[in-house]
């Protein structure tokens, strides 16, 4: 067996060899487009079109024209195919389409609305396309033989306007990308004759913004795109267009940005549903079809649209940023250029094709010219070139003896000797002499055109206007200034809801939506655990946790998952920095801090703290010294001034008003004596008074500070009956640590 033959190679020689023949070929012969605003497919697939008279004939089977393209364009047929797909006007991916299409070509802004077969749809080209072939029977633009050298085709097509920035293009090559927006051609040949008259200041007035045949609105930022027009580099956001229709209460979603699809958008509307983060939504519907575009979003009841909108331009792709990179080949070399720079290359490049037609067109009238002269010079004497003729013997000898009589050249000779007999007639040969004088002067203004650029400009000039004023459409994508548009802040972000916190003595914490508690109020918990309090408010309240340690944690409720009442919760340790012995006390649920805070503690004292003074500028999560350094019985978030009821471990009652608590700015304060104390007695319960049963309310009613009233035998205050929640239950046994001696419950 012989041994295998190892061959060293040199990484950088094998790069070189085989791998940069193959990035320049993809550079340079596919993915980016040239100074005509054409890809080499593009270009091959208009010219088979041309050759095959679909600029003024009548519509074929796309079939047909992908198997004549593939005569000079060696490649897949569903290649070609889906090139001239994008080119045509159905499908409405280009904002100048230049294929007029009959059938199903599907939607640029749908990934599901596929294009029918090549063997059902039928094309031709636009009438615009007409511009792309502007005299190329004249020399306009080299031609190269084809792939198998059967044929010749154009290397670049002679358009006479810059299409370039007429049509979006996007191509990606190797280790380089270009990607360029439209304009509107209205703007663009204004633009370009501004251009052409040295008034290139006027070039960003009048060529106010980029247009898409989407539509959709664009945010326009001056300076962002004075940087795009510079450099060719830069972006600039567009944003869907959306009508609200107040007697269905929907959202109707006409315009979407270029850059997007209607599948994207629905996707992500859809997996917002499903997380809980769209509620204002009860149904998506794609109701697009012939007539355009639609997607209907039906809102539940007192959902304002405008803010529903900001939110859903920020979290989904309604609005979209349109990257710009404009790299193009120009003379076999890749270029980035900024407007100013394409427009100066295509300025050469038209002038270079306007040269060569007027060279082509001065040649053949001088050989007009030429043959011209040499029957002015038979006309002298008409009957003696009929005599000649006639006396000569041989066919061969015409020629010679007409050129030795006249001292006229061969070419001349020939001409005239081809004059049929009954064109040896004086008015005719006078007629064509005549035109000697206009020959004369037309050589002498196509030498002008070619040899002056001013002549050449105006020349340019006469066409754009003409360009402008044949094929001009108003713009399609409406121009906003960006700061009149509502910025999307925090609060519009967050979806808008009811709902309810649920606490629970073992520090499990449930956000649930009341769409979710309808008629399910059988919660899991842990065994022996049970819910402590429940607290109402809206997907954008903060929620603060009072603890043990007499710290307040602070949580963004929309930043907390939705959960059912099937599950067990979410564990409080791992939401907030809590010591192993640290609980959660109490919770509260706000959107403005208004109201107060209500501390009951076990000498009798009680502090009313405004709830704002929990309330941070820098959203800290975690604030210390929450409350007083005492043994806490009892906690109460007051909206409104009202009655409590404190209780004693001597069975003492007392009813007082909340108003008469002074409130306390700062949030450690010990606040001012309520229940006096007797024979030793402590504070064990601060409760309201719906939650009890007296016969006499006002026997235990009295101005605070005071001891209150023993209670009597036929009243009730039911304590801590395990399941009940927050309000008929001591704070005792939550704190991991307190004094019980004189604990009398």
């Amino acid at each position: 067996m012989k041994s295998p033959v190892i061959q060293k190679l040199n990484v950088l020689d094998t790069l070189e060899t085989n791998y940069m023949p193959y990035a320049m070929s993809v550079i340079i012969s596919r993915a980016l487009p040239e100074i005509d605003g054409l890809k080499p497919s593009h270009r091959k697939l208009l010219y088979t079109m041309y050759g095959m008279g679909l600029l003024k004939g009548s519509l074929t089977k796309s079939a047909n024209i992908v198997g004549q393209t593939m005569k000079i364009h060696p490649h897949g047929d569903m290649a070609i195919y889906e090139t001239m797909v994008r080119m045509t006007k159905g499908n409405e991916s280009l904002l100048l389409p230049l294929v007029e299409s009959k059938g199903n070509f599907g939607r640029c802004y749908s990934r599901d609305m596929a294009f029918a077969s090549p063997r059902y749809t039928e094309a031709k080209l636009m009438p615009v396309a007409a511009e792309f072939f502007q005299a190329i029977n004249k020399d306009t633009v080299p031609f190269v033989p084809n792939y198998d050298n059967t044929s010749k085709e154009p290397v670049l097509l002679p358009v006479t306007f810059p299409s370039i920035l007429a049509n979006p293009n996007h191509g990606i090559a190797v280790g380089m990308a270009s990607n360029f927006c439209s304009f509107n051609l209205t703007e663009l040949c204004n633009a370009t004759i501004a251009f052409l008259e040295d008034e290139r200041d006027k070039v960003f007035s009048l060529l106010q913004a980029p247009d898409f045949s989407t539509g959709a609105q664009l945010l326009y930022d001056e300076k962002e795109l004075h940087r795009i027009y510079e450099t060719g580099h830069g972006s600039f956001s567009l944003r869907a267009v959306y009508q609200y229709h107040k007697e269905d209460n929907c959202i109707e979603i006409t315009e979407i940005p270029y850059t997007t699809t209607l599948e994207a958008i629905m996707e992500k509307l859809v997996s917002l549903m499903k997380a809980g983060k769209l509620k204002e939504v009860n149904d998506i519907r794609d109701e697009t079809d012939l007539k355009g575009l639609k997607l209907t979003l039906d809102l539940k009841k007192n959902t304002d649209p405008t803010a529903l909108m900001t939110r859903l331009f920020r979290q989904t792709t309604l609005q979209d940023t349109f990257s710009c990179n404009f790299n193009l080949i120009v003379k076999g070399q890749p270029k980035v250029l900024g407007i100013n720079g394409i427009l100066t290359e295509w300025l050469h490049f038209r002038q270079e094709c306007l040269k060569r037609q007027f060279a082509y067109e001065m040649a053949e009238q001088e050989k007009t010219l030429h043959l011209l002269k040499g029957l002015e010079k038979i006309l002298l004497d008409i009957d003696k070139a009929i005599r000649i003729i006639r006396e000569t013997h041989k066919d061969k000898e015409v020629v010679p003896n007409l050129m030795e009589v006249f001292a006229i050249d061969e070419v001349q000779a020939e001409y005239v000797a081809e004059i049929k007999l009954r064109h040896l007639n004086r008015e005719h040969l006078l007629k064509q002499t005549r035109q000697l004088k206009n020959l004369r002067a037309s050589i002498k203004d196509l030498k002008d055109m070619i040899n002056s650029p001013d002549l050449q400009k105006e020349y340019i000039i006469s066409d754009l206007k003409r360009v402008r004023d044949t094929y001009g459409q108003p713009r399609r994508t409406k121009i906003i200034d960006r700061e009149d548009v509502p910025q999307a802040s925090p609060a519009v972000m967050i979806s808008h809801y009811n709902l309810k916190v649920f606490l629970t003595k073992d520090g499990y914490l449930k956000k649930i939506p009341l769409t979710s508690l309808r008629g399910n109020f059988d919660h899991k918990l842990k065994p022996k655990d049970y819910i402590i309090q429940e607290v109402e408010g809206e997907n954008k309240d903060d929620l603060i946790l009072l603890s043990s340690a007499q710290k307040a944690y602070k949580l963004k409720l929309y930043e907390l998952e939705d959960l059912k009442t099937s599950d067990l919760g979410l564990y409080l340790p791992n939401l907030v920095p809590m010591e192993p012995e640290e609980k959660i006390l109490y919770a509260v649920s706000t959107s403005d801090y208004t109201g107060h805070m209500l501390f009951g503690f076990r000498n009798g004292k009680m502090a009313k703290i405004p709830l704002s003074a929990y309330e941070t500028k820098t959203n800290r999560k975690v604030l210390a010294n929450a409350f007083a350094d005492e043994p806490l019985r009892g906690i109460r978030y007051l909206t409104e001034e009202t009655e409590l009821l404190a209780v004693s471990n001597i069975n003492k009652v007392l009813i007082f008003d909340t108003g008469q608590i002074n409130p306390k700015t700062t949030r450690h304060s010990m606040g001012v004596q309520v229940l006096k104390s007797k024979k030793d007695s402590e504070l064990v319960a601060l409760m309201a008074l719906d939650q009890v049963q007296l016969e006499n309310p006002d026997y235990y009613r009295a101005k605070i500070p005071a001891v209150g009233a023993y209670l009597k035998k036929t009243d009730s205050l039911c304590l801590t009956e395990e399941g009940e929640t927050a309000e008929n239950i001591t704070l005792l046994e939550l704190m991991p640590t307190h004094n019980t001696e004189n604990d009398d419950q």
